[in-house]
């Protein structure tokens, strides 16, 4: 989601609503989870103060979780046999995200994540790891 003031949302969403800091990229974004286990429900950014004045605050994309890999690679493969374009294929580290445009033009994201246990960080970001899997 795009803000204007991303410490002032980060406020809002972690002391009246509850959620948890997950990552955090100074000045840049806030990844925040009401469940811990997961790496976040939410990503919040900025809008920069130079932005075009078509670049406006509120929903960037949806996204949801797949319940497993192979759940991921079906949807992949369902979307490409009904030519649906993919806009893109996110490696986030410890999870993998597949993004589409629905026929409103709506950005939506389905993506697998690893569990916890199996983030392998080594001490970096939480998303600096490398997902270990392909969708083909």
């Amino acid at each position: 989601m795009k803000v204007r003031d991303l410490d002032r949302a980060e406020d809002f969403y972690t002391r009246i609503l509850g959620l948890t800091v997950t990552a955090k990229f100074e000045g840049h974004a806030v990844f925040m989870s009401a469940n811990t286990e997961l790496s976040h429900e939410l990503l919040i950014v900025p809008v920069k103060d130079d932005a075009p004045e078509n670049e406006t605050m509120g929903l960037v994309h949806m996204a949801w979780q797949m319940a497993s890999f192979e759940d991921l690679k079906q949807l992949h493969r369902r979307l490409k046999d009904n030519d649906i374009p993919i806009i893109g294929i996110g490696d986030h580290g410890l999870s993998l995200g597949v993004y589409f445009r629905d026929h409103d033009d709506h950005e939506v994201e389905a993506y697998y994540e690893l569990p916890k246990s199996e983030w392998a960080t080594g001490g970096r970001h939480i998303f600096d790891s490398k997902f270990p899997h392909s969708l083909e």
